[in-house]
């Protein structure tokens, strides 16, 4: 699937996605309630995020190996830095 590449909606204009949620967010929900939705919403982009990201690494013929090649080297932790 194609990524698709919305327009944002005119600063005066709400697109149907903006009106649902402030449609769902104006109900009276419990602080667990909103939390579990910010979490689907969290799950259903992270998704999105793996799909794309998926979708490059096929296009491009990446592979574990390569990717282990590329990061050989690569230090992930930043090291503390010393404070005055």
């Amino acid at each position: 699937m194609p990524a698709s590449n919305p327009q944002p909606a005119p600063a005066n204009k709400l697109n149907p996605v903006q009106l649902h949620l402030l449609e769902l967010f104006s109900k009276n929900m419990t602080e667990q309630e909103l939390m579990e939705i910010k979490e689907l919403l969290v799950q259903y982009y992270s998704r999105k995020v793996d799909e794309e990201v998926n979708q490059i690494w096929k296009k491009r013929g990446y592979t574990k190996k390569t990717f282990e090649k590329a990061t050989k080297n690569l230090h992930l932790r930043s090291k503390k830095q010393k404070t005055a």
